[in-house]
């Protein structure tokens, strides 16, 4: 018997189609270009009651599709244009349609932690679903059982791998000491990789939040800094709040140099000019958000942007080919 997917005969899909959002253009094209692909014609327009308008240029019937899409600020934006976009694809009668959402919007509403609130994270994965994706990829989710809010197949891919191997290469050597700082128990086990894979040792801010905002209070540090070089890690960064107090809590601890290491870059204007004003020696992230021109000048010269493009794009290939992305990762 022939493997239905949710919405078709899963194995009847074409040649790769790749379509761009406008959320992340530049991505789509180093995807694009590791492929050896090009970009498939699309117009999107907003009109002048902000609704969106898409519209294939060619037809995608029969074809493998992957929409990349990230959705970041303007998030709402940037999710509608996801949602349309799919659904015309749907409709103009694709074989396969994989959502490739780099940063996925809304992750940190992920549970019901108090009376009367929503699970948004929930909603969004039901509103790519429905929308008409067959598949979806993302990196580095805030919490892990976002996977679970999507009852169709992905692939969750994280980043920690690639930053890891960029310090070991380029970094590790003037590193003395070395300790993996996470800015919360939250990310313990996150954390834990990140010193497996850097043959560190590990400590942890220890914090609590206490209202339904950015701030929290950082409280103490468990592990032993003193005298040594410090790398806090944590999964993205907006008003730098977190980063500010990590950094104080190893200073105060006697921390030597200090390095950040973090996936998603959602940077408020005010939180890249905090980590600007704050003693870290270097500080590295990926391209699943593009940051704009005024926030690399305002770091320049201590930020690395590492591209997720070549790692995206042999995802899609072996997804596409129906080869493990396991393999990639030695799993």
């Amino acid at each position: 018997m022939t493997q239905q997917g949710p919405h078709h005969d899963m194995k009847m899909y074409g040649e790769i189609k790749l379509y761009s959002g406008t959320g992340s253009p530049d991505l789509a094209q180093k995807i694009a270009n590791y492929l050896n692909q090009q970009l498939s014609p699309r117009e999107v327009i907003q009109f002048p009651n902000e609704n969106i308008f898409v519209k294939l240029t060619r037809s995608a019937r029969g074809q493998d599709v992957y929409v990349i899409q990230t959705t970041s600020s303007p998030v709402h934006y940037n999710l509608m244009e996801l949602l349309i976009m799919i659904q015309t694809i749907r409709l103009d009668s694709a074989a396969r349609i994989t959502a490739v959402v780099p940063y996925l919007c809304y992750g940190r509403s992920d549970k019901k932690d108090q009376p009367r609130v929503p699970i948004t994270a929930r909603l969004v994965c039901d509103m790519i679903e429905s929308a008409g994706a067959d598949r979806y990829m993302t990196f580095d989710p805030h919490a892990g059982q976002i996977q679970g809010f999507f009852s169709i197949p992905g692939d969750v891919l994280t980043a920690s791998h690639m930053i890891t191997a960029h310090i070991n290469k380029n970094m590790r050597a003037q590193m003395k000491k070395l300790v993996v700082v996470a800015t919360d128990l939250g990310f313990a086990k996150k954390g834990r990789n990140y010193a497996r894979d850097l043959n560190a040792s590990i400590a942890f801010v220890e914090k609590r939040r206490t209202a339904n905002d950015s701030k929290a209070k950082a409280l103490t540090l468990i592990g032993n800094v003193k005298d040594k070089d410090v790398l806090i890690v944590d999964d993205e960064v907006l008003t730098g709040g977190s980063i500010e107090q990590a950094v104080g809590v190893v200073k105060k601890n006697g921390a030597r140099n200090i390095y950040l290491a973090f996936i998603h870059p959602v940077f408020s204007e005010d939180g890249a000019k905090r980590l600007a004003n704050l003693p870290i020696k270097h500080i590295i992230t990926t391209d699943t958000i593009p940051i704009s021109a005024k926030i690399l000048k305002l770091l320049k010269g201590r930020l690395t942007v590492l591209s997720i493009a070549p790692m995206l794009g042999e995802v899609i290939r072996r997804a596409h080919e129906g080869r493990s992305v396991g393999e990639m990762f030695n799993e």
